[in-house]
């Protein structure tokens, strides 16, 4: 049965390469969207945990997604986390969506040492590849990456929030945003004088986060507040949590399993419209229904298979070429998703070749010999 098989799908190479590459590019698609989807809020969440703080404080009615909530809470506030007990430093920033370009969040920080908002005092301080802090409140520090992807250097001018600003340093990423502008400066771009998105808190050791975290939640006007440890804060960070993104997903997947589903139909009616005479043939040699449903499901799994290895090198392949390319972007292939998008394009490889299968099954031994 194994050789007839091969064989059939050799005698019709064009058919074959055409089934394989529609399941090829079913897999592709979820593996490079799927991936790049969480790619992306994992990036996002490593940045945020590399900031270096223990708790996150946001404002009444924000989002756990940071910088999609403006810069709402007075900066006051962070005078009175202070005051809790085991708080060894408080940063707040503000932050903002630029859709300049591209979509990405502006951190406005103060990077002042003596100030007690000192953005460096959350963690390990900024490592300065090139250049240095602030110098006045046009300038603006970038990460590694964005100064590699868009080739710039220090003392260069770029044009943010319709505001000019000196590239005065390029520092190791992930520590919050890829752009940093002086929290001052921020606020007055955005009319948000006096205000901060997000406050960072440091605790002295971490027995003592989640009694802090208590505390603050106790301060008179912090109910409504956002307070979330990072592990919290991290373990949100999900698809499951996120919103929209479940679904989003889920039309992803159910795409590329038509698009499979509809090639394989297709290709197995049509083989098994061709090939009419030697169903006939088998039949007439004894072969029951199950053998000719066995022999039609088997060559589609032999598709299957070729089309989703086909589809892994492809979506590896693609992978490389975008990080090369876009240096920002990351795609996440994990061997789950990896398995995931094999066994969905197989089932549905499957699910399409069934109604042929059977009609196939179905057919009169002595009308199949008879047909020309």
């Amino acid at each position: 049965m194994n050789k007839m098989i091969v064989s059939n799908l050799v005698h019709r190479p064009l058919r074959s390469a055409i089934s394989i590459i529609a399941i090829a590019i079913e897999v592709t698609l979820i593996l490079l969207i799927v991936g790049l989807s969480i790619g992306i809020l994992e990036n996002s969440a490593d940045r945020q945990k590399g900031v270096g703080a223990d708790i996150m404080v946001t404002p009444p009615g924000a989002s756990f997604i940071t910088g999609i909530s403006g810069s709402p809470a007075p900066i006051k506030i962070a005078d009175l986390l202070r005051k809790v007990p085991h708080v060894s430093a408080v940063a707040p920033v503000a932050m903002q969506i630029n859709t300049q370009g591209n979509v990405e969040i502006i951190d406005g920080i103060d990077l002042n040492p003596k100030s007690p908002n000192d953005f460096n005092k959350m963690g390990a301080p900024f490592q300065y590849l090139a250049g240095g802090p602030f110098e006045g409140p046009d300038d603006m520090l970038v990460d590694d990456i964005f100064a590699s992807q868009k080739n710039i250097h220090i003392g260069e001018t770029q044009e943010l929030l319709n505001h000019k600003f000196r590239v005065c340093g390029i520092v190791l990423h992930g520590k919050g945003a890829r752009k940093y502008l002086p929290l001052a400066t921020l606020q007055d771009l955005t009319g948000s004088t006096g205000k901060v998105s997000i406050f960072y808190v440091k605790v002295d050791e971490s027995k003592n986060i989640d009694g802090v975290a208590k505390a603050i939640q106790a301060i008179p006007g912090m109910d409504n507040y956002g307070v979330r440890t990072l592990a919290e804060y991290m373990s949100m960070m999900t698809a499951q949590n996120l919103p929209g993104f479940s679904k989003f997903i889920d039309v992803v997947i159910g795409i590329s399993v038509i698009i499979g589903f509809i090639v394989i139909f297709q290709s197995m009616y049509t083989a098994v419209m061709e090939r009419t005479r030697e169903i006939g043939i088998l039949k007439s040699l004894g072969g029951s229904k199950f053998y000719i449903v066995n022999v039609i499901l088997r060559e589609t799994i032999a598709l299957a298979v070729c089309g989703v290895v086909v589809g892994i090198i492809v979506s590896m392949l693609a992978r490389m070429a975008i990080r090369h390319m876009f240096p920002l972007l990351t795609i996440m292939m994990s061997p789950e998703w990896v398995l995931r998008a094999a066994i969905i394009a197989i089932v549905g490889a499957i699910l399409g070749a069934l109604y042929p299968a059977f009609k196939a099954a179905q057919k009169d031994p002595i009308d199949a010999l008879a047909y020309e």
